[in-house]
């Protein structure tokens, strides 16, 4: 899990990214381990279609600290240059 997540440019919560997914706005897509799997399914779907890369991150709390907020996150997307 990079430290450095905090200060790119991001989607965090599986809403935003699945829309910035199917916009075409997402460069990678980092899912927690253990996320419910109604949560991630139409993530890695979606991603798998637009050819995303997947990483996986230990866990919502891991991914959370960094995406810098206070709670866990299941689903964090990192945004292309250009579209934040």
């Amino acid at each position: 899990m990079p430290q450095r997540l905090a200060e790119l440019p991001k989607v965090v919560g599986a809403k935003q990214t699945l829309k910035a997914i199917q916009n075409g706005r997402i460069e990678l897509v980092y899912l927690a381990r253990d996320a419910d799997e109604r949560v991630t399914a139409p993530i890695r779907e979606a991603c798998e279609q637009q050819g995303v890369n997947i990483v996986e991150a230990e866990s919502m709390t891991e991914l959370g600290k960094a995406c810098s907020i206070e709670v866990g996150a299941a689903v964090a997307g990192v945004l292309k240059t250009g579209t934040s």
